[in-house]
């Protein structure tokens, strides 16, 4: 009997997953507002593949007006589950500023990092660009800030 919890949920999981890719087929065809009606129930479960697509959506204005702070608290939760594309996303937000008090080279370069440990092909170019900015004492800081998040996003490793 204590199976079918286990078993439930599992279901449940791959359900989702499906879900999440009919909402990128969707977007693919252009069709946003279906797509983010799809998703929005999943990334609220907490679903950080659909928490993602959402902060696109915000992000680009597909299917929504654009909104670049719900864009970045949308990337913030998926980043949080150890989305990697989403860390990519939190980093460029702050390493330009867009949608926050101002720009913050620090964070975005541990972000960067963090989305590179996590599987991130273009995060390696990212943080490339941005450390061309930073001063060593940053490069120090961020550095802290990855090994303040890594046991929490990596705990396996």
């Amino acid at each position: 009997m204590r199976f079918i919890p286990v078993l439930a949920l599992a279901l449940s999981f791959l359900a989702h997953a499906g879900d999440v890719e009919d909402a990128k087929n969707m977007m693919e065809r252009g069709e946003y507002a279906a797509a983010f009606v799809q998703l929005y129930p999943m990334a609220q479960t907490g679903n950080a593949d659909a928490e993602e697509l959402i902060g696109s959506m915000y992000a680009l204005g597909l299917g929504v007006e654009r909104d670049d702070i719900r864009a970045f608290e949308w990337y913030l939760r998926a980043s949080m589950r150890g989305h990697a594309g989403a860390q990519s996303g939190i980093g460029w937000y702050y390493e330009v500023g867009r949608g926050l008090t101002g720009i913050d080279l620090v964070r975005g370069y541990a972000w960067y990092t963090i989305s590179a440990i996590g599987g991130d092909p273009d995060a390696a170019i990212s943080q490339e660009e941005i450390v061309k900015k930073m001063s060593p004492a940053q490069i120090e800081q961020s550095q802290k800030l990855v090994k303040d998040y890594r046991a929490h996003l990596f705990p396996f490793e």
